[in-house]
């Protein structure tokens, strides 16, 4: 169940229950109902990245619902400055990264991206906070994943230890269509976590994954109705809380190790900047040119995507 909130003019932003439930008791005090949804129309129409607490746990919460929250430069730098909060607070263990509006993060901003000159590689994303990121917390991180998840979401979603889905949201690396290269990490850690074959299969095609062929994957860890994935991942991380939090960490570095030896990940992680960084200038901006001039949200025509059947091969042939 989703309740809409009024923002400025005509524009609506669409919270959960549990959303909105953790916005009134957590930080912030209200005197009457007008005063709640004052302090709502504040918090969400001026802030990109949203942090509640509550119990130990850090929710932090991407929120630029006008861009179905993809990231621009400001936005990346704002959440790794957050993750850096959480990191060092004593109060927090386990910290929850979600999306507002119903969509996770669905990428890196186009918009931004088109508007490169030539001259400044500042202003693009790709080269910000968050590339050279090995990851994204030293405690505990649990993705909450609704809606779009794709590009860089998907990536930030990877960097998690856990992953818990509703089941009508998607991930992919929809940036394949744009020509805009993979390069958070997405190339090494997806093979590690579903093996070379079924990585290749999303990397290479760009498609979208949803949450039963996900977790039967074993990318997700579990998936929720659709509304209910935040509350989940929140009642999962507030169960961690309760451990003895050095040994848990202790064992996660162990488990992060093994998985991703120190030099062979970092080797390969740099490999992956170093072969594909150019792309973004020789054909990641002309792609998002494209998508910004076209103004296409819904891209199936732009991109001719068809379903098309193989026709019978000629008997000559066989």
């Amino acid at each position: 169940m989703y309740l809409k909130i009024r923002l400025h003019r005509q524009s609506f932003c669409q919270l959960s229950i549990y959303e909105y439930a953790l916005v009134f008791n957590t930080e912030l005090h209200c005197y009457g109902n007008a005063h709640c949804h004052f302090l709502i129309y504040c918090l969400i129409r001026y802030k990109s990245i949203v942090v509640q607490h509550i119990k130990g746990v850090s929710i932090i919460g991407i929120n630029r619902p006008e861009t179905k929250n993809a990231l621009n430069v400001a936005a990346a730098q704002e959440l790794i400055d957050e993750l850096d909060k959480f990191e060092n607070d004593e109060n927090s263990v386990v910290g929850v990264l979600h999306g507002f509006s119903g969509n996770f993060c669905s990428g890196y901003d186009l918009t931004e991206i088109a508007q490169y000159n030539g001259k400044n590689e500042e202003i693009l994303p790709q080269f910000g906070p968050l590339a050279n990121r090995i990851e994204l917390s030293k405690k505990p991180l649990i993705a909450a994943i609704n809606g779009y998840a794709l590009g860089v979401g998907f990536e930030l979603a990877l960097m998690c230890d856990l992953r818990i889905m509703e089941n009508t949201a998607v991930l992919g690396f929809a940036n394949r269509k744009f020509g805009i290269p993979i390069l958070c990490g997405g190339t090494v850690r997806l093979p590690a976590l579903i093996g070379y074959s079924r990585a290749m299969d999303l990397i290479l095609t760009g498609r979208h994954i949803n949450a039963n062929e996900a977790f039967s994957w074993g990318l997700i860890n579990c998936h929720t109705e659709t509304g209910n994935v935040l509350g989940e991942a929140v009642k999962v991380a507030i169960s961690l809380v309760k451990f003895p939090q050095r040994t848990l960490l202790a064992d996660r570095a162990s488990a992060h190790y093994a998985t991703f030896s120190a030099k062979q990940f970092k080797e390969a992680i740099q490999f992956e900047k170093d072969n594909a960084s150019h792309l973004v200038f020789e054909e990641g901006v002309t792609g998002a040119k494209k998508f910004v001039t076209a103004g296409i949200e819904n891209n199936r025509k732009f991109f001719n995507d068809k379903e098309e059947t193989f026709k019978e091969l000629n008997k000559d042939l066989l």
